[in-house]
């Protein structure tokens, strides 16, 4: 490694907090430097990763919800309506105050969220039964005035990608049946993006203000915190009677309807980065990697037959849609690794005159490091069938390290010896009183009930009453 290549390196991925503030930079995702707090600028690398993943939760989506946009700005009577709701969201809302010089009759909020913006739109367009399911989503950037540590990606004064889903629906077993929809959705979704996610329901100390009841993923973060990276609310028929959301019934009757909303944020890019990254760099599933393959020629005196053999495998991957660059510059090889290794490219293809002879290219797994001589015959196939095993390994790796990282606990003592080793599962008797004391005797907040838990009998880590609900308890972003 060159000079140059020891200052450019990571620090090891051991020390996350430095690791990751690190790899936004050099691996041009993020630039933190932008002179407002909490407020960063995409690297067009950066934003192409992130416009690749929203691309796969934009096809799941689309399936059966169609894309809209709202305004910004909310007018203060409206944003003010539903109680519970503003209560969680007063202390982060940003207001416009004036228009120019001229002071406004009405504050405007920068929207924090977007249900009093939609809510009375839906209040216009809602008539009939025939109107439902209404399932519209928009991916829109929101602003909260956030007091704790900001993190790029992860705690923001503007989230520039938030994707929330607004479904309106005839009854309440609808709406809850779009959550568990939305969830499955979310789950596909991190596992295209090769990232395990454990779906729990929030206590209700928890839940989104004005909802019925909360399920959120999370992810597992590589210093044993979890990030929230997916919620949907079953919102009820609250903001219904709020907003007054109607529809005429087939026995000609006015109902209030009943709504879900569900939201992901560019928290997915963070988690994607720090799950896979290692002490060379980003990691990438190919699927969302800006560039999925590089070529580098491996070049001793005449270059002329190896450049064109490499545009001609360029070419070929190219008509197979794969998203390819040639690194035919002036660096030396082992410059040419270092870089493409940082940015997390899954495949790399080095032609040189050997491999020439034997009409064949070495290919590198950026994943595994592993090393094999294909035939340029068969190059795109060859390539393809590597992304599928990329994928999957990511997968598994990620899911194994997850998995050994749940620890069953019995008592609050347990519990605070393993916390800092990932997520501990607890018996819980469902008190709320229980339930804030546990939060507060260990440091850690509980996530929530398991979707999909099977019955099972214990005592509950707090007061030793009989349970049998188990619950996620962990350190939490």
């Amino acid at each position: 490694m060159s000079e140059q290549e020891k200052e450019a390196a990571l620090p090891s991925k051991e020390n996350f907090s430095e690791w990751y503030n690190d790899i936004l930079q050099k691996g041009e995702i993020m630039d933190v430097r932008y002179p407002v707090k909490g407020l960063y600028v995409w690297y067009p690398f950066g934003f192409n990763l992130r416009r690749n993943v929203y691309e796969i939760i934009r096809k799941l989506l689309d399936k059966d919800h169609q894309e809209t946009l709202f305004p910004l700005l909310i007018p203060e009577n409206e944003f003010m309506k539903e109680a519970e709701h503003i209560k969680g969201f007063e202390d982060e809302v940003y207001w416009v105050t004036h228009g120019g010089t001229t002071p406004l009759d009405i504050k405007l909020a920068l929207r924090p969220t977007s249900e009093t913006a939609i809510y009375p739109m839906y209040r216009l367009w809602i008539r009939s039964h025939a109107d439902l399911p209404l399932k519209l989503y928009q991916i829109v950037n929101t602003f909260r005035y956030e007091t704790k540590h900001t993190r790029p990606l992860i705690r923001l004064r503007e989230i520039t990608s938030f994707k929330e889903a607004h479904t309106v629906h005839a009854t309440w077993d609808d709406a809850a049946a779009q959550v568990d929809e939305a969830i499955r959705i979310y789950t596909e979704f991190y596992r295209r993006l090769a990232i395990p996610v454990l779906p729990s329901k929030r206590p209700d100390w928890d839940k989104f203000p004005g909802a019925d009841y909360t399920i959120a993923t999370d992810a597992l973060m590589p210093d044993g915190k979890t990030l929230q990276v997916g919620t949907a609310h079953h919102l009820g028929d609250n903001f219904a009677r709020t907003f007054d959301i109607q529809y005429e019934d087939a026995e000609g009757e006015q109902v209030y309807v009943h709504q879900t909303c569900y939201g992901i944020s560019e928290r997915s890019v963070a988690a994607l980065i720090s799950i896979h990254g290692d002490d060379k760099g980003l990691v990438m599933p190919p699927e969302v990697a800006p560039v999925q393959v590089v070529i580098i020629p491996i070049i001793f005196g005449e270059a002329g037959d190896v450049l064109r053999a490499c545009e001609k495998v360029r070419d070929a991957l190219e008509a197979e849609g794969i998203r390819v660059r040639l690194d035919a510059g002036d660096s030396r090889p082992g410059a040419k690794y270092y870089k493409w290794e940082m940015k997390g490219v899954p495949v790399r293809l080095e032609i040189g005159p050997r491999d020439l002879r034997n009409n064949a290219a070495m290919l590198v797994r950026r994943d595994t490091g592993e090393k094999q001589q294909v035939p340029l015959d068969n190059i795109g196939n060859e390539v393809l069938a590597r992304f599928s095993a990329i994928q999957d390994a990511l997968y598994e790796k990620a899911k194994k390290e997850l998995d050994r990282r749940i620890l069953d606990c019995m008592s609050l003592d347990e519990v605070k010896g393993n916390l800092s080793k990932g997520i501990v599962k607890v018996f819980w008797c469902g008190e709320k009183d229980c339930g804030l004391k546990l939060e507060e005797e260990v440091g850690a907040g509980i996530l929530g009930i398991p979707t999909g838990q099977e019955c099972c009998q214990g005592k509950c880590v707090v007061c030793g009453a009989d349970a049998d609900t188990m619950v996620y308890v962990a350190r939490t972003y």
